[in-house]
């Protein structure tokens, strides 16, 4: 079996690890493997040797021969993908006998509905919402903290410390978790401006567990935040223009919290995913290499 259609390759590259799966042309995963970070905006030559050194462990996990890795039609779904040249650079700098370059989100939707319609949304730190009918692809949000992540995680940490300082100021009522929160900044307003001075999209995000808990009891704080990031995660869903039947999916640390939280409508077309990203990406590697198939991506 050395070919070119023998094996199909499939990668899940982030800001955290780059993941790899390697199939046989029915779609069977034969080897696995986990590498440092891939996103190609920051870092695109890390990114780069991550993500080779990914496909080499694929191969070896699989006990297949590393030197068909240049013969291996690959589809790779990375983040920073989705914004400016990084895509069409490292095509250059990667040995893949073909290869597409999606961004991770695409590589989600395709594990998480498959090949046909259906649509899905990342809850967790940031948030990202993607669909497809037939062969359109709709993408809404995944701009980032500054400037985007409405629903996210990360937007109700910092509404959370928002609230705080107001409450503290006498600008708006105090509730017990506000009370909560400036009691572990050694009630120091300035101690939670001095937080957010380095503070990172995650740090904000570890504080979203302790606004769903208080929001359970009914702390009036914790319930506007959480309202506010449902219609936030609605209008975006709103935004996709789904059919009636396409399956929704969401995933993510807070898809649970949601699922109960959206609008009926949108409830009523939630569906388990199907699979993670790698094995959307892998899955797509297959459908579109595989049988004769080409793309000139």
């Amino acid at each position: 079996m050395g070919d070119d259609r023998s094996y199909f390759l499939g990668v899940d590259g982030g800001g955290t690890s780059c993941r790899a799966a390697l199939a046989l042309p029915d779609g069977t995963v034969i080897g696995r493997s986990k590498a440092g970070a891939a996103n190609i905006r920051t870092d695109l030559t890390g990114a780069r040797s991550n993500i080779i050194e990914a496909a080499q462990m694929a191969f070896a996990d699989a006990g297949v021969d590393q030197a068909l890795l240049d013969r291996t039609p690959a589809v790779l779904g990375l983040a920073g993908a989705n914004v400016g040249a990084y895509a069409r650079q490292l095509k250059e700098l990667l040995p893949f006998a073909e290869m597409l370059i999606e961004t991770d989100s695409l590589i989600a939707l395709e594990g998480a509905v498959g090949s046909g319609d259906g649509a899905m949304a990342i809850l967790g730190t940031g948030t990202a919402y993607l669909s497809r009918a037939g062969e359109v692809v709709r993408s809404v949000g995944g701009w980032g903290f500054l400037v985007g992540d409405q629903g996210s995680g990360a937007r109700i940490g910092r509404d959370l410390l928002e609230q705080t300082l107001l409450a503290h100021d006498g600008v708006r009522p105090a509730s017990p978790l506000t009370q909560a929160i400036l009691e572990t900044y050694g009630n120091d307003p300035r101690a939670i401006v001095e937080f957010t001075t380095h503070a990172k999209p995650g740090d904000f995000g570890g504080f979203a567990p302790k606004v769903f808990s208080h929001a359970v009891r009914g702390d009036a704080v914790a319930v506007q935040i959480i309202d506010r990031a449902t219609r936030a995660i609605n209008a975006s869903l709103d935004a996709l223009r789904l059919r009636g039947d396409a399956p929704l999916c969401l995933l993510g640390g807070m898809a649970e919290q949601f699922a109960q939280r959206i609008a009926p409508r949108y409830r009523a077309a939630l569906r388990n995913p199907l699979q993670d990203a790698l094995g959307g990406a892998t899955s797509m590697a297959v459908r579109l290499f595989g049988n004769g198939a080409r793309t000139d991506d």
